[in-house]
């Protein structure tokens, strides 16, 4: 067990900056994703004309707040964790939606609404009858997210800033995310990154590379992902360059479970099923929730990987990112809580 707390004085668990994007999820057959020329398992990146024709073709759909740093941090919220979440949003109907469904699952956020430029981000996940979902994503005002945005004494209150790698596509995220890595590694806390996607890694490698040797503590990343950012033959040898770049790290592998490292020690943590699986969305995301709420807490590496798989274990077994039940009960079933 780990005697000494890792962070002293510090009153907010995790700050999450990120896209603020309204998920909506609609179950599909194959053939939507065929008629609209989209590859099973994506992110394609749409404009608003498209976002709209998606939007109309999809039929009904489920609406919550989302984006991947801010299913992590509600994720953290329900823990009981204490999470803010930056992200900027359009004072428009999918931004009240935003604002509304991220205070309700107990998370923070008071980044101020623009009132001029794009609308509110939305994400269209169409889930298909094998549990993969495929995502058309209009980053609107989202990607309009620069320093200014940032609450300093927030960050400085931290102990982990945790940043989104789909928001790295903007120059002005990206200055926000350096300024924020910079003040909270000066204030006595970690920075944490998800790489996101491994098209957002082909994008970005090289940038993504010096972000992570210089800035990041907490890498968290899926198994093609990592081996996209060393440009590995396999995940061993992908692992081998990883060790030298950044304190910590988990690599999920969807059912093979994942891999925890810290410096020179290294778990394999097994994947949870805890039921029939029925929407793989917001996996990833509440895995580094589990994980970096347990981190926050003082657990040692190995129970925060597998309190990241309980979590995400609960999630697919349903449609959306957010747990519908308990998570604190969920780990309370496996005393882990």
């Amino acid at each position: 067990m780990i005697s000494k707390p890792r962070f002293a004085n510090k009153t907010i668990d995790v700050v999450g900056i990120g896209n603020a994007i309204v998920d909506v999820l609609v179950q599909s057959e194959d053939v939507f994703l065929e008629t609209h020329g989209l590859i099973k398992g994506s992110m394609t990146l749409v404009n608003e004309v498209q976002a709209e024709k998606l939007y109309q073709d999809a039929g009904p759909g489920i609406e919550t707040s989302g984006g991947s740093a801010a299913n992590t941090l509600a994720g953290i919220a329900m823990l009981g964790g204490k999470a803010n979440f930056i992200g900027r949003v359009r004072n428009d109907q999918l931004g009240k939606i935003f604002n509304h469904d991220i205070h309700s699952v107990g998370a923070n956020f008071e980044t101020p609404f623009s009132t001029e430029g794009p609308g509110t981000a939305r994400c269209l996940i169409i889930v298909t009858p094998d549990a993969q979902r495929t995502m058309c994503t209009y980053l609107g005002a989202s990607v309009q997210l620069e320093p200014r945005d940032l609450d300093l004494s927030v960050i400085k209150d931290t102990k982990i800033v945790y940043l989104e790698g789909y928001l790295w596509d903007n120059e002005a995220a990206k200055k926000a995310f350096i300024t924020a890595a910079k003040l909270a590694k000066s204030s006595g806390g970690e920075v944490a990154l998800s790489l996101s996607d491994s098209f957002c890694v082909n994008r970005h490698r090289e940038s993504f590379l010096e972000l992570v040797s210089n800035h990041i503590d907490i890498l968290f990343a899926n198994e093609s992902e990592i081996i996209s950012l060393y440009q590995s033959s396999n995940i061993d040898n992908a692992i081998k360059e990883l060790r030298s770049c950044c304190k910590t790290a988990a690599i999920t592998r969807s059912e093979a479970g994942s891999i925890v490292l810290e410096g020179e020690r290294f778990w394999e943590i097994p994947a949870f099923k805890l039921g029939n699986l029925i929407d793989t969305t917001g996996a990833g995301d509440l895995y580094a929730g589990g994980f970096l709420y347990a981190y926050t807490q003082n657990k040692p590496i190995k129970d925060c990987g597998e309190i990241g798989s309980i979590c995400a274990g609960k999630v697919v077994t349903q449609l959306g990112p957010r747990s519908r039940d308990s998570l604190k009960e969920v780990l309370m079933n496996y005393g882990r809580y």
